[in-house]
């Protein structure tokens, strides 16, 4: 059996979630973003109580298959963009579409509706915080940052971070590097 949790976009996530299955003796095949898949039928008694107690950590188990489709669409993003070796070349909506096995029309749509926001923007967004993540380890310049988060060129890079943070690039570093700094004297 296949569960959908909102909002499980990190390892901790995943660890957190293992716990609570345990604690209701439930056995897992399967913990991957977004989803759990279970050995057993849950009852709607363990729903409620993984529910209850899965919201109590801010993650939300999911019923209706609109927002189970969102949030695949939303896990396939994440897994793509922060924990892929790396980003895919080829066309996002592609890779989307191919990953989920639906039109990618249909899934821009609904993830429009329910989302509020597109697709794209949703992947700029990630994209802009990878990329601001790369920055602040400080392991890459930024032509290598826009090549490995396949942009166009630094230019292209430079004006989505600005105006999505508000930011250059090298102004967020800077400001990194103070954080760092004001750490480091403390």
């Amino acid at each position: 059996m296949k569960l959908y949790i909102k909002y499980m976009v990190s390892l901790r996530c995943k660890l957190l979630v293992k716990q609570e299955l345990e604690k209701l003796r439930l056995h897992h095949i399967s913990i991957e973003l977004g989803m759990v898949e279970i050995k057993e039928e849950i009852t709607e008694e363990q729903k409620q109580e993984l529910k209850s107690n899965l919201a109590a950590s801010g993650l939300e188990l999911l019923d209706d298959k609109k927002s189970i489709l969102v949030d695949k669409i939303k896990s396939v993003i994440i897994e793509m963009i922060h924990y892929a070796e790396e980003v895919p070349k080829g066309n996002y909506s592609d890779y989307i579409s191919e990953k989920l096995g639906y039109n990618y029309i249909y899934l821009s749509n609904l993830f429009s509706e329910v989302k509020g926001i597109t697709i794209q923007h949703f992947i700029i967004k990630h994209k802009i915080e990878k990329a601001k993540e790369l920055i602040l380890y400080d392991e890459l310049n930024l032509t290598e940052i826009s090549y490995r988060l396949h942009y166009s060129s630094v230019a292209h890079l430079s004006n989505q971070f600005k105006k999505i943070t508000g930011h250059s690039p090298s102004f967020y570093k800077k400001l990194g590097k103070k954080r760092k700094d004001t750490l480091e004297n403390l």
